[in-house]
């Protein structure tokens, strides 16, 4: 069987598809002629010629707009056959609110709303365009693995390739897919003959050998496939997920070529994708209360340490690229003795980019920068620990600004986002934060500060007793699909309620902070070296008016050398000499020096470990990998870091 697979606008241009490489693998060992067709890059280099699209348009659709869903709707318009140009809700709808009127109101610039009106104005010759390719030698099926804004893109395309070529079969995947959402797919859109929801190595074969012979689909795990009459039917998903050995490795032929051949390549640095795990070992235990990332399946399993580490390597040598990005929910702690001690001795210099748990130490941090962890993203969130309970996160807020501290000491960057609009939080939660930032400027700071949106699949969504009564699916969605609103249930991710936490003028005061962070974080050092009988710090930060202390008197030393750690002021008095009457007043000497963060009762010193910090900082493009799109600050929603 002659197979192409599609990775249609918006997906990520910088890295292959880690979807659409596993299913590579899949289908050729079982025999099948795969083709991959990078559909997102086509778009790059026809939007760039024919309207002078860049490098910031895509981005605008890709990652920024995403809780907006401006990408879904610029391809609305080629799914539906009209132009869409007046940005009005669609007819079904009872909010006659218009989109761009929506954009406004969610911080889009006029330019971004006349970016998006004209993109839906080309989208449908493209659509056209990459039909008729496919056309003149058509295929036997054309998969789309479909995430984020890939929606409406893929929608168009198999519905006009399916008036064209009836004969082809099409085939959605991808997280769009799963759960209801696949089932929703699969029952409004007649053109698509399957969707397969959950995990493709199973079902994708298992649906592949049984068309040939018209066979028996009804035994495929969470396939959505269409009986002789044409109605829709969604096998049940399966409870199990698969054993790490079933998880394959991807083949990424062609994206880099192409990538190199296309406008593109002046855009972006190209990057591998790799996973060494699925699920989330700390999400088995505590799901975070707004987190939705799994999906339908949050048990965790990870590919043996050797295995992963094989894998790594040899996509590194194939492709001659030391850019890697692990898509992985979050870090294996089995992987710190095994995959990442092997690569901080091996001779080799890749450029690695890991999620983790904040509550790592020092000398995991210090591994992590061994190894090559240039950036990693610890799902800090929040620094405030009565708000971190409520998400159930499973820290402090001494141990997140830990991690950003110790992290730093390691060379290692550090990506998160500043999530509020958690019911049960107080605005003192957020006025101690905001009077301490400026003690942070030296830190990696968060790329903005949003409130929480509602995901489906997370406990917010799954359990409105947790303090949000959902209301209906994010307003994008009435404005890009002409449905009704009960299959927009089924079909949306994002959702709306009304706003928990606190209220505007305090988001926008914290949001005005973060700002300022970000400002300041280029030309603020805080950092120290102990020399044994006295420490001495360095200070840069703009907040603070000196330059070089000393430390000297015992006391001082041994609460700095302590404060390494989150500890209360009991805690200190038991362990220095004087009790609190000696650490009383160190505390408020540091304190004025804007070396200590404190939480509650916790207090924590904040300098980095004097190894030339600044010159290892990144400038990077913080955005999801994989995934989830990252920060952008909105009103109502925030992207999940």
């Amino acid at each position: 069987m002659r197979i192409v697979l599609l990775h249609m606008p918006w997906g990520a241009i910088d890295v292959p598809s880690l979807a659409l490489g596993i299913l590579h693998t899949t289908a050729a060992r079982a025999g099948h002629q795969v083709d991959v067709r990078y559909a997102n890059l086509d778009f790059v280099d026809w939007a760039a010629e024919t309207a002078g699209f860049g490098a910031d348009d895509y981005q605008y659709f890709s990652e920024k707009s995403y809780f907006q869903g401006a990408g879904d709707w610029a391809f609305a318009g080629a799914l539906y056959g009209d132009d869409g140009g007046d940005g009005e809700a669609d007819d079904n709808s009872t909010d006659s609110t218009g989109y761009f009127e929506y954009l406004a109101a969610n911080g889009a610039s006029e330019q971004e709303i006349a970016l998006t009106r004209a993109t839906r104005a080309i989208a449908p010759a493209f659509i056209a365009r990459l039909v008729e390719e496919l056309a003149a030698d058509p295929p036997d099926l054309v998969g789309f693995t479909t995430t984020f804004q890939q929606n409406t893109a893929s929608l168009a395309a198999a519905r006009l390739l399916k008036q064209r070529c009836p004969q082809v079969r099409t085939v959605f995947g991808g997280a769009n897919c799963d759960g209801p959402q696949g089932a929703a797919l699969h029952r409004n859109f007649p053109f698509l003959d399957y969707v397969v929801r959950g995990e493709g190595e199973a079902a994708f074969p298992a649906l592949l050998a049984g068309l040939p012979a018209g066979g028996d689909l009804s035994a495929v795990p969470g396939l959505c496939w269409r009986d002789g009459s044409g109605m829709s039917t969604a096998n049940t998903m399966t409870r199990r997920p698969l054993p790490p050995s079933a998880i394959l490795a991807p083949r990424y032929d062609g994206f880099f070529e192409r990538l190199d051949a296309s406008v593109a390549a002046g855009w972006v640095d190209p990057k591998l994708v790799v996973e060494g795990s699925r699920g989330c070992w700390w999400g088995e235990k505590h799901h975070c209360t707004f987190c939705g990332l799994n999906g339908s399946s949050m048990e965790f399993r990870s590919k043996p340490p050797a295995d992963f580490l094989a894998e790594v390597l040899a996509l590194a040598e194939r492709h001659q690229l030391l850019d890697v990005y692990v898509v992985d929910n979050i870090l294996d702690m089995g992987y710190f003795d095994t995959v990442l001690k092997s690569l901080a001795e091996l001779p080799v210099d890749l450029r690695l980019h890991f999620e983790i748990k904040a509550n790592l130490r020092r000398h995991q941090f210090q591994l992590l920068g061994d190894s090559g962890a240039a950036q990693v993203q610890p799902g800090i969130e929040n620094l405030s620990t009565r708000v971190l309970r409520i998400m159930d996160k499973g820290v402090t807020g001494c141990q997140n600004v830990r991690a950003l501290r110790d992290a730093q000491s390691a060379g290692v960057s550090v990506t998160w986002n500043y999530l509020y609009g958690f019911p049960g939080e107080q605005p003192e939660d957020y006025e101690s934060v905001i009077s301490q930032l400026p003690v942070l400027h030296h830190l990696d700071p968060p790329t903005g500060a949003g409130r929480i949106a509602i995901e489906r699949f997370s406990p917010y969504f799954d359990r409105p007793e947790l303090g949000f009564a959902i209301t209906r699916p994010a307003f994008q969605y009435r404005a890009t699909y002409r449905l009704p609103e009960s299959e927009l249930n089924e079909l949306a991710y994002v959702f709306t309620a009304p706003p928990r936490g606190i209220g505007g003028g305090l988001a926008e005061r914290l949001g005005a902070a973060v700002d300022t962070w970000l400002a300041r974080f280029p030309d603020s050092r805080l950092s120290y070296r102990d020399a044994g009988g006295r420490v001495v710090l360095v200070n840069t930060r703009p907040g603070y008016d000196w330059r070089v202390v000393e430390l000297t008197d015992p006391v001082e030393l041994a609460v700095f050398r302590l404060l390494v750690q989150p500890r209360s002021a009991a805690a200190l008095a038991a362990k220095v000499p004087g009790g609190a009457a000696a650490v009383e007043p160190v505390l408020e000497r540091f304190t004025a020096l804007g070396l200590l963060f404190h939480d509650g009762a916790g207090y924590l010193q904040v300098a980095v470990e004097s190894d030339n910090q600044v010159l290892m900082r990144m400038r990077h493009r913080h955005g999801p990998a994989a995934a989830l799109p990252r920060t952008e600050e909105v009103p109502d929603a925030v992207a999940i870091g």
